[in-house]
């Protein structure tokens, strides 16, 4: 099984968690569109002002996923 990178949208300020809600639409679009292989997406509330969205991508495309949509920081995706 290849290794997996989480890439990460953080959005901060009173309207966080609206934002990560509304950027992980265009994540799933991105999806559609491209007809990516993994459908991976997400969001969450660290707290009241700072939400994130994310997008699983296979390691080997990580590099091309980066600099076609600037996610602003990336982790390891650990399998549930």
């Amino acid at each position: 099984m290849s290794e997996k990178i989480k890439l990460i949208w953080d959005f901060k300020g009173p309207t966080a968690l609206q934002t990560a809600l509304h950027h992980e639409k265009h994540l799933k679009e991105f999806i559609e569109q491209t007809q990516y292989p993994l459908n991976i997406t997400g969001h969450h509330a660290l707290n009241e002002m700072h939400s994130l969205a994310f997008m699983v991508v296979k390691k080997d495309d990580m590099i091309k996923i980066r600099d076609i949509l600037r996610p602003h920081r990336g982790e390891i995706h650990a399998e549930p």
